[in-house]
């Protein structure tokens, strides 16, 4: 068992952790691919244990609660993505991002708008021109602040670059609405490195009562796969009517 505390600027709302970096921080060491529940709000700035091996991994908060699960999956249980738009494409879909005109999460470490380069990912997935609607592209070049030691980004910042984008492929499609991410499946093929150009897509599979899922991918901006997931987004209750007058 180790400790990890995970801090304030890896945020997705502003007092819990992003939900595709906490999940890549239980799958990373994890080989092949993997899949992450998220189990109850990641506090932050908060010493957490991490405890495991290759075979799972269980996040615990302080009072011992679960709060995380890693564990191996299967190549089936991850989504085939439709080919990636030109970089060109991608470029133009981020330009309508709807979180250019809306503030959903400003502060988010994967798409939110008031980080700066090098402090947030910037990830701003826009409906693709002439795509099905929610079928969602943008540009994203890792930062070298996020770089290890050898220059690649790290697991949990690319599982962090496909987080939002599959939640907002269900806001394109079926308008505004709140939804927090349960569980992530995903693999990392090939990690990129900073200041490698590389495209973002997003793409809504099913929705069944409050759980919507969604494809994410990551690829090089000549269209090479280099990371793919399937995601579980649950939909937050609508909040109560303010009563009637009378």
């Amino acid at each position: 068992m180790s400790g990890i505390v995970i801090a304030q600027r890896f945020c997705g709302p502003p007092t819990s952790g992003n939900g595709g970096y906490c999940a890549g921080l239980l799958a990373r060491d994890i080989p092949g691919p993997s899949t992450a529940v998220l189990k109850a709000r990641i506090p932050l700035d908060t010493p957490l244990d991490l405890a495991g091996g290759t075979g799972s991994w269980v996040l615990t908060s302080p009072e011992g609660e679960v709060i995380g699960e890693g564990r191996p999956a299967s190549p089936g249980d991850l989504p085939v993505s439709p080919p990636p738009p030109t970089w060109d494409e991608a470029k133009a879909a981020e330009a309508r991002h709807i979180g250019i005109g809306q503030r959903f999460h400003p502060i988010c470490f994967s798409c939110g708008p008031e980080r700066g380069e090098g402090d947030g990912l910037r990830v701003f997935a826009g409906q693709v021109a002439g795509a099905e609607a929610g079928q969602l592209a943008c540009t994203w070049t890792p930062h070298a602040h996020f770089a290890n030691a050898d220059g690649l980004t790290p697991v949990e910042v690319i599982w962090a670059a496909m987080d939002c984008p599959g939640y907002f492929a269900w806001v394109v499609r079926e308008g505004r609405h709140g939804a927090l991410l349960g569980t992530m499946t995903g693999e990392v093929l090939r990690r990129p490195r900073a200041g490698e150009p590389c495209i973002v897509t997003a793409w809504p599979l099913e929705r069944s009562g409050r759980k919507e899922t969604a494809g994410v991918a990551l690829f090089s901006a000549e269209g090479e796969l280099l990371a793919r997931a399937h995601q579980v987004w649950i939909v937050m209750s609508a909040p109560p009517r303010p009563p009637v007058a009378a």
